[in-house]
Protein backbone atom coordinates (compact mmCIF):
# COMPACT_ATOMS: atom_id res chain seq x y z
CA UNK A 1 0.00 0.00 0.00
CA UNK A 2 2.99 2.35 0.85
CA UNK A 3 4.45 2.11 -2.40
CA UNK A 4 1.62 3.98 -3.89
CA UNK A 5 1.82 7.14 -1.86
CA UNK A 6 4.49 9.57 -1.47
CA UNK A 7 4.78 10.83 2.63
CA UNK A 8 6.14 14.41 2.59
CA UNK A 9 7.31 15.75 6.13
CA UNK A 10 9.48 17.66 7.84
CA UNK A 11 9.05 15.27 11.07
CA UNK A 12 12.02 13.19 11.54
CA UNK A 13 10.08 10.91 13.73
CA UNK A 14 8.26 9.68 10.73
CA UNK A 15 9.57 6.48 9.44
CA UNK A 16 9.98 6.88 5.44
CA UNK A 17 10.31 4.40 2.58
CA UNK A 18 12.38 5.01 -0.57
CA UNK A 19 9.75 6.96 -2.50
CA UNK A 20 8.96 9.23 0.26
CA UNK A 21 10.31 12.98 0.91
CA UNK A 22 11.79 14.14 3.98
CA UNK A 23 12.12 18.48 3.76
CA UNK A 24 15.07 19.81 6.08
CA UNK A 25 13.01 22.53 6.86
CA UNK A 26 9.63 24.14 8.10
CA UNK A 27 5.93 23.66 8.09
CA UNK A 28 5.76 25.86 4.58
CA UNK A 29 8.85 24.54 2.99
CA UNK A 30 6.36 20.69 3.16
CA UNK A 31 4.18 23.02 1.84
CA UNK A 32 5.83 24.20 -0.70
CA UNK A 33 7.37 21.13 -2.15
CA UNK A 34 3.42 19.57 -2.09
CA UNK A 35 2.61 22.70 -3.88
CA UNK A 36 5.36 21.94 -6.80
CA UNK A 37 4.49 18.12 -6.70
CA UNK A 38 0.59 19.03 -7.34
CA UNK A 39 2.34 20.97 -10.41
CA UNK A 40 4.16 17.64 -11.59
CA UNK A 41 1.01 15.71 -11.63
CA UNK A 42 0.48 14.25 -8.15
CA UNK A 43 -2.90 14.68 -6.17
CA UNK A 44 -3.31 15.34 -2.51
CA UNK A 45 -4.58 11.99 -0.73
CA UNK A 46 -4.51 13.95 2.78
CA UNK A 47 -5.53 17.25 3.57
CA UNK A 48 -2.47 19.64 4.70
CA UNK A 49 -4.23 21.23 7.70
CA UNK A 50 -5.83 18.08 8.62
CA UNK A 51 -6.30 18.03 12.09
CA UNK A 52 -6.66 20.40 14.98
CA UNK A 53 -2.99 21.19 15.45
CA UNK A 54 -2.76 24.99 14.10
CA UNK A 55 -0.03 25.14 11.58
CA UNK A 56 1.01 28.36 14.19
CA UNK A 57 1.31 25.71 16.66
CA UNK A 58 3.30 22.86 15.66
CA UNK A 59 6.97 22.89 13.39
CA UNK A 60 5.86 19.26 11.99
CA UNK A 61 3.80 18.26 9.12
CA UNK A 62 3.51 15.15 7.13
CA UNK A 63 1.38 15.02 3.90
CA UNK A 64 0.46 12.17 1.66
CA UNK A 65 0.25 12.44 -2.21
CA UNK A 66 0.09 9.77 -5.00
CA UNK A 67 3.21 8.71 -6.29
CA UNK A 68 1.47 8.33 -9.48
CA UNK A 69 1.91 11.16 -11.72
CA UNK A 70 -0.93 12.53 -14.08
CA UNK A 71 -0.41 13.91 -17.25
CA UNK A 72 -2.48 17.43 -15.92
CA UNK A 73 -2.72 19.02 -13.06
CA UNK A 74 -5.10 18.22 -9.97
CA UNK A 75 -6.65 22.02 -9.82
CA UNK A 76 -8.61 20.43 -6.76
CA UNK A 77 -5.23 19.21 -5.25
CA UNK A 78 -3.69 23.07 -6.59
CA UNK A 79 -6.55 24.67 -5.20
CA UNK A 80 -6.41 22.89 -1.54
CA UNK A 81 -2.42 23.10 -1.73
CA UNK A 82 -2.37 26.87 -2.56
CA UNK A 83 -5.28 27.56 0.02
CA UNK A 84 -3.69 26.01 2.62
CA UNK A 85 -0.22 27.62 2.40
CA UNK A 86 -2.18 31.06 2.09
CA UNK A 87 -3.68 29.92 5.38
CA UNK A 88 -0.37 29.28 7.23
CA UNK A 89 1.25 32.10 6.00
CA UNK A 90 -1.07 34.20 7.36
CA UNK A 91 -1.57 32.18 10.70
CA UNK A 92 2.28 32.83 11.35
CA UNK A 93 2.83 36.50 10.57
CA UNK A 94 0.11 36.99 12.94
CA UNK A 95 1.29 34.55 15.81
CA UNK A 96 4.61 33.04 15.11
CA UNK A 97 5.71 30.08 16.22
CA UNK A 98 7.31 29.71 19.58
CA UNK A 99 10.27 28.34 20.71
CA UNK A 100 9.44 25.03 21.91
CA UNK A 101 11.52 22.74 24.80
CA UNK A 102 12.87 19.62 23.55
CA UNK A 103 9.93 17.71 25.33
CA UNK A 104 7.48 19.77 23.59
CA UNK A 105 8.35 18.90 20.04
CA UNK A 106 8.76 15.49 20.60
CA UNK A 107 5.00 15.59 21.52
CA UNK A 108 4.53 17.66 17.95
CA UNK A 109 6.27 15.40 16.09
CA UNK A 110 4.21 12.21 18.28
CA UNK A 111 0.88 13.88 17.21
CA UNK A 112 1.81 14.52 13.31
CA UNK A 113 2.59 10.68 13.12
CA UNK A 114 -0.45 9.77 14.90
CA UNK A 115 -2.40 11.76 12.35
CA UNK A 116 -0.04 10.40 9.51
CA UNK A 117 -0.68 7.08 10.60
CA UNK A 118 -4.60 7.66 11.20
CA UNK A 119 -4.45 8.80 7.43
CA UNK A 120 -2.69 5.79 5.76
CA UNK A 121 -4.33 2.94 7.86
CA UNK A 122 -7.57 4.93 6.17
CA UNK A 123 -6.41 4.59 2.67
CA UNK A 124 -8.66 2.33 0.08
CA UNK A 125 -7.08 -1.21 -1.33
CA UNK A 126 -7.29 0.49 -4.99
CA UNK A 127 -4.77 3.19 -4.19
Amino acid sequence: MRRKVIIVTNNPSVSLEEQDMFVDGTLLDVFRVCRDLVHKGHSLISHPLVGSVKPNETPYKSVVLSRKQRPQVDFQSLAIMEGSQRTAEKMLRERPLPNYSERVTHDFQAIDRSLLESALTSLPHTL
